[in-house]
């Protein structure tokens, strides 16, 4: 591959809007993935199963300056946790042999943090021992930075920003979360999502030197009933809450992060709120 050439591994949505950015800055961009007819026009594709063993194996002849993964689980159970994040990593970890890309940077997701219970986390903060699934990207994480390759981690939560999601359509239902227990909830754009991690590539590539670690996030964790309320308003709809069962209710784990690290490294988000974010997603739907 040329210089300022870029690998996304497992190149959905996220990876597509990020070799999409860099294509434009002029990156040559390659991505693996099953179905490489849904990749960008300009993109190399190469068509593969990450998950499955050996399936990476072509990936030091690609000689790449940087790799991107973008794993997910191949299903919601455990062992699809396992194949789509620890095993695919060492198996992206092997496909590389001796190839030393200039930084590799994986996406994984503040699910591994220990807090449960609303607490504030950082990037130092105490991974999950606790939850197998966030067990299972941990481990993936620890894979990587625990090789002789020069790589970080960045920790997403809450993506949003596709247009008819889930949360939107069920507040447009009139359908609110309970108001009965303050539950925080952290959040990302999912155009920040991708300009961070260009941010990152590009740095690297004019020789910073990146953090171990990131949490992707916007400025200001929020109440989840307070950002449900806020959007019902906004969209100009009549919401009524839920309520917690009283009976065998179990509170939902929930956490507040901080994304010191993201604001040292100089990136600007373009949606630093809730508020900020989501009205730009209402105005997209409505235009």
């Amino acid at each position: 591959m040329k210089s300022n050439s870029v690998l996304i591994v497992g190149c959905g949505d996220l990876g597509a809007r990020v070799g999409s950015l860099l294509m434009n800055e002029g990156w040559q961009v390659a991505a693996v993935r099953r179905d490489i007819a849904k990749l960008p026009r300009g993109f190399d594709g190469y068509a593969a199963d990450y998950a499955r063993s050996g399936s990476l194996d072509f990936l030091a002849n690609l000689q790449p300056d940087y790799v991107l993964t973008t794993f997910n689980p191949t299903e919601r159970s455990v062992s699809g946790y396992r194949a789509g994040f620890t095993r695919a990593m060492a198996y992206l970890l092997a496909g590389l042999g001796s190839h030393r890309p200039r930084h590799i940077i994986a996406v994984s997701s503040t699910r591994v943090f220990a807090e449960q219970k609303g607490g504030w986390v950082d990037e130092d903060s105490a991974l999950s021992t606790e939850d197998p699934r966030a067990v299972a990207m941990v481990e993936a994480e620890q894979l990587l930075l625990t090789s002789d390759h020069a790589a970080s981690v960045v920790r997403f939560a809450g993506i949003y920003g596709a247009p008819g999601g889930r949360l939107l359509s069920r507040i447009a239902r009139g359908e609110l979360c309970s108001a009965q227990s303050c539950r925080y909830g952290n959040r990302i754009h999912r155009d920040d999502c991708a300009g961070f991690l260009v941010h990152l590539l590009q740095a690297a590539d004019a020789g910073a030197r990146l953090e171990q670690v990131y949490i992707g996030v916007d400025d200001k964790p929020a109440p989840q009933f307070e950002v449900e309320s806020w959007l019902a308003r906004a969209l100009g709809v009549e919401a009524k809450p839920g309520s917690d069962s009283p009976a065998g209710h179990v509170p939902a784990s929930h956490k507040r992060c901080r994304n010191k690290a993201l604001r040292a490294s100089g990136y600007q988000l373009l949606y630093p709120d809730y508020r900020s974010g989501y009205s730009a997603v209402i105005s997209d739907e409505l235009h």
